[in-house]
């Protein structure tokens, strides 16, 4: 890397085909993208997109649905998640009470007026719930006493406490006023996200027809046991309008899975971590406002401490799905970063959308690849270095 008083200049390979490339940033954005001579060079790192999570639930001890919690934890999150590569991400609020959503929303939102670093890193909040399937397995590790039917009074006193920061909303389609409620919420721009659900087939399609455009973590918060066919999974698989998030840590999705999802879904397959607060913090047993006792194995798994056969959440970020459905032979090194950053930005109308590309904004990330691990070296935010590894050494 290299500076002036107007510009940074960037070398290294490109993330996707491996050709070596300078970036020129001036005034945040990339000005120059060109291909240059290796020159006998080697070892050079990779170039690529900054990172885009749509489900964050907390992160290295810091969560948002422990309530309540202060500005200084949203900062502190938005700033430790670009050791992870990212530069935008959706704080994820989950099913509780009407005024404890408003009250983290509030307190997300007013975090996002206070510093303008935060602000530009958080893309939006997601909801999830309270708008759900009461049943067991689909309901997941949300409390059943706040379950209830889409209320639209309420969201919009959540988005007005949030200063209409609230972009994703998961809900199952399976109450009575789920329609005309989710006609409502893509009118007004809201992302309506289909999960946590009992729905018949035919549910599910009404919702897309009515606007809802995304799965939330695919496979995961479902019955255990549902009919061959037709069912929800396989409905929301051939539905093409629905984009389809997927958890690739290797603990929530087997291989097989993954594979016919991403195939299915083809560049509207994207990558989420859906990362609890225990995510960054090393191997374990720690106690759980939810879950109550769990443990993080020394793998990464994150089970209850009562049946480790029972996952308690995901405890992985984005890099560590990149890697494994690369290890597993799923998708390219390219493909898999693509799935992780620029298409979650171009399903949510994000700028970064471009990548790497004239114009874009530079939000990006370096890191070293040698074709099993990812070692991320530095993320850059508007152009500005927001992280560099070799100072934490």
């Amino acid at each position: 890397m290299s500076s002036n008083d107007t510009s940074v200049i960037l070398e290294g390979l490109h993330y996707s085909d491996g050709y070596p490339i300078r970036v020129t940033i001036e005034g945040g954005a990339i000005a120059r993208l060109d291909r240059v001579p290796l020159n006998g060079r080697t070892g050079l790192p990779r170039i690529g997109p900054g990172l885009v999570d749509l489900q964050i639930n907390g992160y290295n001890g810091l969560d948002f649905n422990t309530l309540p919690f202060q500005t200084e934890l949203v900062h502190q999150v938005s700033r430790e998640l670009f050791r992870e590569g990212y530069t935008a991400y959706y704080p994820t609020v989950i099913t509780n009470s009407e005024e404890e959503i408003g009250d983290a929303v509030r307190t997300i939102a007013r975090a996002c007026r206070e510093d303008a670093l935060t602000a530009s890193t958080i893309a939006g909040i997601h909801v999830e719930g309270p708008f759900i399937s009461p049943e067991d397995g689909a309901r997941g590790a949300h409390a059943r006493q706040f379950v209830q039917a889409p209320d639209w009074d309420m969201f919009q006193r959540w988005q007005e406490a949030a200063d209409g920061r609230i972009k994703i909303l998961t809900i199952s389609p399976e109450w009575e006023p789920s329609i005309p409620f989710i006609r409502r919420c893509a009118d007004s721009g809201v992302t309506v996200s289909i999960g946590h659900t009992s729905a018949t087939p035919e549910q599910v399609r009404e919702a897309v027809d009515a606007g809802a455009t995304m799965s939330t973590h695919f496979g995961n918060g479902s019955h255990l046991m549902i009919p061959r066919h037709p069912n929800y999974l396989w409905e929301q698989l051939a539905q093409d309008n629905l984009w389809c998030c997927l958890i690739a840590d290797g603990f929530h999705l087997p291989e097989q899975v993954l594979k016919v999802a991403m195939r299915v879904k083809g560049r509207r397959a994207l990558l989420v971590s859906d990362a609890v607060y225990l995510s960054g913090m090393p191997a374990g047993e720690y106690k759980t406002h939810v879950g109550g006792q769990v443990v993080l194995t020394p793998e990464g798994r994150l089970h209850t401490a009562a049946n480790e056969k029972v996952l308690a959440g995901s405890a992985q970020m984005l890099i560590w799905g990149i890697e494994h459905v690369v290890r597993r032979g799923l998708v390219g090194i390219g493909e898999a970063w693509d799935m992780s950053s620029i298409r979650p930005a171009e399903f949510m109308g994000l700028r970064a959308k471009s990548g790497l590309a004239v114009g874009a904004p530079a939000d990006l990330t370096v890191f070293g690849w040698d074709g099993d691990r990812v070692q991320l070296q530095q993320t850059f935010k508007a152009g500005v270095q927001v992280y560099d590894r070799a100072k934490e050494n």
